[in-house]
Order: C-alpha cells, then structure tokens, then sequence
C-alpha cells in the first residue's frame, strides 16, 4: 500500500438521498493543483477497492473533500455511503487530471460548467487565487435535475464571499449560475440550450462565448461532455491538455462510470 495515504474521516455530509460528501485529514506529503483528482478507497479484504475522485477542497486547505453520488449496488459507493466521523479511508498519493488552469491560453472569461457532481473538481478552482488573476470574470455553471442536487450553493454565495484570502475576488469576479431541468427554479433548462439560446448571456451581462477570449472547463454526464464540446468545436474552439494548453478542457475520467 506504498502508494496510498491512510486517512480519517473528518465529516459526512448527506446532501440528498443520492448525494453526499466528506472530508478527511490530509497527509502533508500529498499535493495537487486546484482540478486534479486522484484515487480512493476502502481495503475490502486484502485489497483496495477504489475510484477516481476530484478533489474539492483547495491545495492549501489542511483537509481533503471529495463529493459523492451514492450508487446502491455501487461496489465503492454502496460502502462509502455508510462512512461516518472516524472511520478510515484510503487516499492516492499522486494526483492528475486536465481541469488545471495551466492547460489554458490565457483569457478573458472562464467557464467552469459541470453537472452533478462533476461540480467537485471546479470547487477547489473557485478556491485559488490564481485563477481570478489569470481571468477577468469566472463563471461557475451547475447543471442538475433537482433543485435539492445544487449541493454547495450556500457555501458558494455566502461562505466563499466572506472568506479571509480569496473572498474580495469572489465577490468581484465569481458568477454563480446554478440551473434545474425538472423543478420550478429562477434559472431553467440544459446548460448547451442555456448557452445556444444566449440566456445565460443575457442574465449574466456577459458577452456571447468567444474563442479569442474566453476559455472553459468541463465535467460532468457523458452528454454533457458530448454536446457541449461540439458545440465548442463549432464555434472554433481547441481542446487543450497537459502538453499544449488551449482554449477548453475537459475530465475524461469519470465520463465512462
């Protein structure tokens, strides 16, 4: 087990009947840039049991957090679920992914569009200081069916503006934009139908997307990565990576659980 961290559970947090999130001590040896996910699991018999998760806390934060669905037949997550204050967890030692902001040409406007759960990743990159000196405005999308799924919208709007270190930024450049598909709710509809329609636009009193100027990060359901990276493409978009940073980026990790 040379390549994983033995941590303990800090906090649970049951959002919903199908989403939840925890927090754990964080082993100093361990780093990651705000984006990165890494592995996670339980020892189930002799073995670890594990999953790619983003990391939602920040680099410089003393903890880890991580969001979660819950899946009742979920080989990991069946047993997760169940995690309370105390219990153990194991934490990879490495940390990657492509939602880091040095996989971007820099920019006016960042986009950070995830749904579900794939908001985790965008959580510690709202968090660091460096990605509102690198952009003018940072947009923060949260697609879900429910309004009950918009977990950390009141950490968002109120805790975050307050916050010692980065809360002058966010309450100057963070636009949060949280949209439902299936309830009553002030923002209404797909992100991509949001954006093709010039909505968000317009309630946001931002320009339309531009490929000269604006640069996007993407997480979330399989068609949601699909559509809106056609949708990008279309409008001239390059997808960047860890070699050649671009225009938009996208977590390909989680796109096929």
């Amino acid at each position: 087990m040379s390549n994983f961290n033995q941590e303990s559970v800090l906090s649970v947090h049951h959002w919903t009947d199908t989403l939840f999130s925890f927090t754990t001590t964080r082993d100093p040896s361990f780093r990651f840039r705000n984006g990165e996910f890494t592995m996670i699991g339980l020892r189930v018999g002799e073995k670890p049991l594990l999953r790619a998760y983003s990391v939602a806390s920040a680099n410089y934060e003393d903890r880890l957090e991580f969001f979660s669905i819950k899946v009742p037949d979920g080989p990991l997550t069946s047993r997760l679920q169940h995690l309370k204050e105390g219990d153990e967890i194991i934490v990879g030692r490495k940390a990657t992914g492509t939602l880091v902001i040095d996989n971007l040409r820099n920019g006016r406007n960042l986009y950070l569009i995830g749904t579900g759960t794939g908001l985790a990743p965008f959580l510690s990159v709202i968090k660091d200081p460096e990605t509102y000196d690198r952009f003018e405005k940072v947009v923060l999308l949260h697609g879900c069916r429910h309004v009950r799924e918009l977990a950390y919208g009141e950490m968002i709007t109120d805790k975050l503006p307050n916050d010692d270190l980065i809360g002058e930024l966010v309450r100057n450049q963070l636009i949060y934009y949280p949209t439902v598909t299936r309830d009553p709710f002030r923002n209404r509809g797909r992100i991509t139908d949001l954006i093709t329609s010039n909505k968000l636009f317009d309630d946001i009193s931002l320009p339309v997307l531009d490929a000269e100027k604006d640069r996007v990060m993407m997480c979330g359901s399989p068609a949601l990565l699909v559509d809106m990276k056609k949708l990008l493409l279309d409008h001239d978009f390059v997808e960047g990576n860890h070699g050649e940073p671009a225009d938009f980026v996208v977590e390909k990790a989680f796109a096929g659980r």
